[in-house]
């Protein structure tokens, strides 16, 4: 007799344990509320170094400075609007116009190795006329 009775107790407090974790579940699935996606976070004091990666200087990029216009590399994940913050709050100008190029990379060969060049992100910036990033120019 006393066997049984073990074995009752047994089944009895398994099917408890059984029953406390999922009323747990439901309670967590109705506590935890539905994340939407929201805009990212515009660019902070100093945080220009997350989005700009360097100036990126060519003759060609060089040409463009006669225009206003200032060529930078940044990295993959960065959007017009975070690069226009950056570049304002870091060289304290007026930002009119920002585009951005993907740069796909490239196939290249040494002999019989052959490896890749790494693609980049490049940003071109207008600023107002009459402004200068000194820096670039030295």
């Amino acid at each position: 007799m006393a066997l049984r009775d073990i074995l009752k107790r047994k089944k009895s407090s398994e099917t408890e344990k059984k029953e406390k974790p999922v009323e747990k579940q439901k309670e967590v699935k109705k506590e935890t509320p539905v994340v939407s996606k929201k805009p990212r976070k515009m660019v902070k004091d100093g945080l220009a170094f997350r989005i700009l990666k360097s100036p990126h200087i060519t003759e060609k990029t060089t040409d463009l400075i006669k225009k206003n216009q200032y060529t930078f590399k940044v990295y993959l994940n960065a959007n017009k609007i975070e690069i226009r913050k950056a570049i304002e709050k870091l060289y304290k100008v007026k930002v009119l116009k920002v585009r951005i190029i993907k740069m796909p990379r490239k196939r290249r060969r040494l002999g019989r190795i052959s490896g890749w060049r790494k693609g980049y992100k490049k940003a071109i910036v207008r600023i107002k006329q009459g402004q200068k990033i000194e820096e670039l120019l030295r």
